[in-house]
């Protein structure tokens, strides 16, 4: 950990707002005392931070005098809407203090699922990061639909972990660790490492957080340590008042070794923040093609279209039980596949034209998902 120059910090809502709602000063400047004394330290360097920071709808919910988060999806991006100024302005503030600019970036899973779009995400970050710059990511709330949304920012903070190409993953929360069992019950411990899913056999993890501002729990903590070490990066899960123990090494939270390696880009988005706006039900051979060969899917091995999408939109790949084996970006509109079940792109071509001698799904575009 002491040898991470990238380091992606996610804090949740809890641990910057006050239990009514609203921005708590003090905590904003104690996180940002950690994080400017990290930046100017590490073996080689100085050290780059991209923070992911929860606390937009929390911190909207007291002026607009609302007493606990909304249910309604309106007045959620209400909340954000006002929250978000309040939350970036006070991080200028506190970053100020030590003349570091704070930069905001407001993501939706649709930004990142789609080649150009992941690109210049990518480009932004890691410009930012060049010109000195702290990135404030959050997800764009004011915007987001159920949709396109990520569902909380503990997965948002391990893709763009994976996104900026991090070398730690620091996810900050009211509790200090991962516990064998409820952390208030006597007898339960800290689980200081984990090495695989074998290691979490068993382990009660619950899915609400204290504070009740916030839309996590440790089941999404869990999860998103999961996406960042099988995408290659270390996660460390610790209290937001241990984070400088964290970053420097020391013994606290739970840390969870990288067990994959990088993969390609915006597939690991695709695969964990895009939600599907439909199916292909798929024959045996074009299942095999796509998950055993990792081939583009090809309009000869389509037996069933469901749902209603267009081109572009991300859709499911599912055998003939109705399992979903991949996931992909589609080429054609839901209306116009039907007409090609079955049929070679040759045929397609001579009939329909030139456009229609394509894949369905290209490759590129395309996640096998794990069993």
């Amino acid at each position: 950990m002491t040898e991470a120059r990238r380091i992606v910090v996610k804090v949740g809502s809890s641990s910057l707002t006050t239990a009514s709602g609203g921005l708590d000063a003090d905590r904003v400047d104690a996180l940002v005392d950690v994080l400017a004394k990290v930046r100017g330290e590490g073996d080689g360097g100085a050290r780059e931070i991209v923070l992911v920071s929860s606390g937009a709808i929390a911190a909207g919910l007291a002026p607009l005098g609302l007493a606990r988060r909304p249910k309604d999806l309106a007045r959620q991006q209400a909340a954000a809407s006002v929250g978000q100024g309040l939350l970036v302005a006070r991080y200028t503030a506190s970053f100020a203090r030590y003349g570091v600019r704070v930069g905001q970036v407001l993501l939706t899973s649709d930004d990142t699922s789609r080649r150009a779009h992941y690109r210049n995400a990518y480009r932004t970050l890691d410009q930012l990061l060049a010109m000195g710059a702290v990135p404030v990511v959050n997800e764009n709330d004011t915007v987001a639909t159920d949709e396109i949304r990520f569902g909380d920012n503990d997965r948002l903070a391990a893709l763009v972990a994976h996104l900026v190409r991090a070398d730690l993953l620091v996810l900050l929360s009211d509790v200090d660790g991962l516990y064998d069992g409820d952390p208030s019950r006597p007898g339960t411990s800290r689980i200081a490492e984990v090495r695989g899913l074998a290691d979490l056999e068993g382990v009660e993890i619950g899915s609400a957080g204290k504070a009740g501002v916030g839309t996590g729990g440790m089941v999404t903590k869990v999860e998103a340590a999961r996406i960042a070490a099988a995408a290659g990066v270390p996660v460390v899960l610790t209290s937001a008042s241990r984070a400088a123990d964290a970053l420097a090494g020391r013994d606290t939270g739970t840390y969870f070794r990288r067990t994959g390696r990088r993969s390609a880009g915006r597939l690991l988005w695709l695969a964990h923040a895009s939600t599907p706006q439909g199916a292909l039900v798929l024959d045996e051979g074009a299942v095999r093609a796509v998950v055993e060969g990792r081939k583009s899917l090809l309009p000869a091995g389509v037996a069933a279209v469901e749902g209603e999408f267009g081109a572009g939109d991300p859709i499911e790949l599912r055998d003939a039980e109705g399992r979903a084996v991949a996931r992909g970006l589609v080429n054609f509109d839901a209306r116009e596949i039907p007409q090609l079940l079955g049929r070679s792109t040759r045929d397609l071509a001579k009939e329909l034209g030139p456009a229609y001698e394509r894949e369905v799904v290209h490759r590129d575009d395309l996640v096998v998902l794990q069993p």
